[in-house]
């Protein structure tokens, strides 16, 4: 008997790319199955999941302003529209199970499907939950988290601990190092750092970088470093004042697969997926949580290592004045770097993918 699934969620990439990579593995397990995705209108959910191939509608739904807003005085409107649009949606597509992701549409579908008696699932990414799926926690049949402790937002009984799906390509590093020196202009015999903010970019690391680029590049570090796009102008003039075959500067890494194959030790955000790739490859990392992010996740995340000897910590504030100094340290110091391989591959969730997908096959049936 084929399947029909529907899958909620979106707004930012740590929540389309997991559900993607959910939708992927059922796929393979049930090649018959089908799929409809529901996303929130002007997110970046209603470009990537038609070219990762399904279908998606989309919601009128924005999240709540964390500030006085006039914003939020039409927020009780846009929730009673989309709640309706979702019972439409559910009623024509008749869903064997719904999966939400987090983010501003899976609210209205998750709890409409929980209302309608349809199977439901949770797949809640970071170490704290988000507002959505803390908005549903009680009502849905499972709960699929990354992170130990999370009974404190789902009841125990649902939760399931998979870790986070992560596309495959990302990180399949194995034999790849000589290529991914070559892709980006490297040699075998200096250390090469990486360093990713994001695709819009990290600013306390971007500036960290264009202050102490030199330290990296005398010290016989090969950078290899994703901007994002908000940093085009700086990282333009640092190129051109630098002009030096160790230093790589890019607005955005297509292939992550080669710069993780590429990189000796990683700088990075503290956002759950980069987390979780970072576990899986094995990379010694200093972490800098994005201090903004909602209840401050990432710094929850990034701790989650930190406190197990698998990463280090670098406050976003301290980021200016001591990053290049601790890379320093780090490129240096052999033992560190060994131990953090060590202690970081054992928070990899290799088959998160797979056994979320057993679990929304599960109670499909």
């Amino acid at each position: 008997m084929s399947l029909k699934i529907l899958i909620s969620g979106g707004g930012t990439g740590g929540h389309i790319f997991p559900a993607i990579a959910i939708a992927n593995t059922i796929k393979e397990l049930k090649p018959d199955t089908e799929f409809l995705f529901v996303g929130a209108n002007g997110k970046m959910e209603m470009d990537k999941v038609p070219a990762a191939g399904y279908k998606i509608i989309g919601l009128n739904i924005t999240g709540i302003q964390r500030k006085l807003s006039a914003a939020n005085l039409a927020f009780p409107f846009k929730l009673i529209v989309s709640l309706l649009k979702a019972r439409s949606i559910i009623k024509d597509f008749k869903p064997d199970a719904v999966v939400g992701v987090g983010g501003f549409a899976s609210g209205p579908v998750l709890r409409m499907a929980t209302w309608m008696g349809i199977p439901s699932l949770i797949q809640e990414q970071n170490s704290f939950a988000g507002i959505t799926n803390r908005w549903v926690a009680k009502s849905v049949n499972k709960a699929c988290v990354a992170y130990d402790g999370m009974d404190k937002f789902f009841p125990k009984d649902r939760i399931v601990l998979t870790g986070n799906p992560v596309r495959k390509e990302m990180v399949e590093i194995a034999g790849k190092r000589e290529e991914a020196l070559s892709k980006f202009g490297f040699t075998s015999d200096k250390p090469v750092l990486l360093v990713v903010g994001g695709s819009l970019g990290a600013t306390s690391i971007n500036q960290a970088l264009e202050k102490n680029i030199g330290e990296l590049l005398n010290a016989g570090v090969q950078v290899l470093w994703q901007t994002g796009k908000l940093f085009k102008e700086e990282s333009t003039r640092v190129n051109e004042t630098f002009k030096d075959a160790s230093l790589n500067i890019m607005e955005f890494i297509y292939e992550m697969d080669m710069a993780y194959a590429a990189a000796d030790f990683v700088v990075s955000r503290g956002g759950a997926i980069a987390v979780s790739e970072l576990s899986l490859v094995g990379k010694p990392t200093i972490l800098v949580p994005f201090p903004f992010a909602a209840e401050d996740h990432q710094t929850k995340n990034a701790m989650s290592l930190v406190n197990t000897g698998a990463a280090i910590h670098v406050a976003d504030k301290e980021a200016r004045s001591i990053l290049v100094s601790r890379v320093l340290e780090l490129s240096n110091d052999e033992s560190t770097k060994n131990q953090l391989r060590a202690n970081i591959v054992k928070h990899g969730k290799p088959n998160a993918a797979l056994d979320i997908a057993n679990q929304v096959i599960a109670l499909a049936k």
